[in-house]
């Protein structure tokens, strides 16, 4: 999950289960604005792994370093009670009213394991058990930048805002209302540009859903103006009240999206099972993997001997892959079955084999390459008589005709076998 969603997730979190301020307040720093801003530093604290490129040239840190340490549930414990540290220390030097040493500790470790939690659900994969065990565990649910969560995460919190104040709730809902609509369409045109298109009609849902919340009349705004009929604290409490429920209801449509990820996910294993039954592959290694942009898309992928076999789904549309109980699956292979729509699948054989590429797969790069590939494919080729060897992870598709797929490895030898270049391919 990018960083900005968990930061989203952090803040969110800690306004519906912890009674967090918002980040910016006009009110002065008090302990409910610290509670909010140590667990969203809490919930992207874990990708500060990054920063260890700034100090060093190795180009295998993303996939050696990144996702480890700071994403460990064993180690957890030992940040969680760092952070709170410096935090009571800050506090003090500033003189502010911060949440007890304890109390912190429990806010950061909330935000570091909802960092964890959400990195793997993403298909990466992610080093929780290290140093203890350095396997990759990944849930494979949601695309790695899904804006819909993102979304759906952040817009309850912007309606939290825009209620805080009945007297400028109008101009506040009208300014978020035009920037979130120009954002959907510059996420329309950067998902079009890599190779994710988000069609007219969806781009017209999001925005009259965002009409909906932030032009039409709610309950909650009446409820404001009746507790201004009443004291300032009577005001602040409700303030309070219709904050949290808002934010509350971000959290609780944040864990549903996720199931309805799991339901998707459940659907999309199982029609590249029937796959690889009707085509009857010898399996070595199956997953479905989202796809963007929508929670339809996935990406089946089934590694076998000779390669590894990819199919795009659309879950919105009927499957070609349904095998009818007790029937055969050999016989719906050879096409007995006239009506069953043809079955489309792209196929990565692998290289056959040659001194180049197993000089290749014994460089120490490289094996840190296929220990991280899940479904990786090995190819061949020659360029100006220079043998070329290259390991792509089929996990990460190509977005766009014209982009090289992410994570593939290169090995560029002269004639008699020397490495001339190695590296990842840009």
């Amino acid at each position: 999950m990018d960083t900005i969603t968990h930061g989203i997730a952090g803040a969110l979190i800690a306004k519906a289960l912890f009674k967090g301020d918002d980040l910016f307040a006009s009110r002065p720093m008090n302990r409910q604005r610290i509670v909010t801003w140590s667990t969203m530093l809490g919930a992207i604290f874990p990708d500060s792994d990054v920063f260890r490129d700034i100090f060093s040239r190795d180009p295998m840190l993303v996939i050696s370093w990144h996702r480890s340490i700071t994403h460990s549930v064993l180690c957890l414990p030992v940040f969680a009670l760092l952070l709170a540290g410096l935090t009571r220390w800050v506090a003090r030097w500033r003189k502010w009213d911060a949440p007890s040493f304890a109390v912190l500790e429990g806010i950061y470790g909330a935000g570091i394991l909802s960092h964890i939690l959400l990195d793997l659900v993403t298909s990466f994969g992610t080093m929780v058990w290290s140093p203890l065990k350095w396997s990759r565990p990944a849930w494979d649910l949601i695309f790695i930048v899904d804006f819909t969560f993102t979304g759906i995460l952040l817009v309850p919190q912007i309606l939290a805002w825009v209620q805080d104040r009945p007297e400028k709730s109008r101009r506040r809902a009208i300014a978020s209302f035009a920037i979130l609509g120009v954002a959907i369409f510059v996420i329309q045109r950067l998902a079009d540009a890599v190779g994710a298109p988000i069609s007219p009609a969806t781009v017209l849902l999001f925005v009259l859903i965002l009409a909906a919340f932030f032009l039409l009349p709610l309950p909650t705004a009446e409820k404001i103006q009746l507790a201004q009929r009443s004291d300032l604290e009577e005001q602040d409490l409700a303030r309070k009240s219709i904050r949290r429920r808002w934010n509350q209801f971000g959290l609780v449509c944040g864990c549903l999206y996720l199931g309805l990820a799991v339901v998707a996910h459940h659907s999309a294993l199982s029609r590249v099972k029937n796959f690889a039954a009707l085509q009857k592959l010898h399996v070595q290694s199956i997953s479905a993997l989202p796809f963007p942009p929508s929670l339809w898309r996935w990406d089946g992928l089934v590694r076998t001997a000779g390669g590894v076999y990819e199919i795009r789904m659309d879950l919105s549309q009927k499957s070609p892959f349904e095998i009818p109980a007790g029937a055969d699956p050999g016989e719906h292979s050879a096409g007995i079955q006239t009506e069953r729509p043809p079955i489309e699948y792209r196929f990565y054989p692998e290289a056959n084999p040659n001194v180049y590429i197993e000089a290749a797969k014994e460089l120490p790069q490289v094996q840190k390459v296929l220990w991280f590939d899940r479904f990786p494919v090995t190819r061949y080729h020659e360029e100006a008589g220079e043998p070329i060897v290259e390991f792509s992870d089929m996990r990460f598709p190509q977005m766009g005709k014209r982009r090289t797929p992410s994570f593939t490895y290169r090995v560029r030898f002269d004639p008699a076998g020397k490495v001339l270049e190695q590296g990842w391919e840009k």
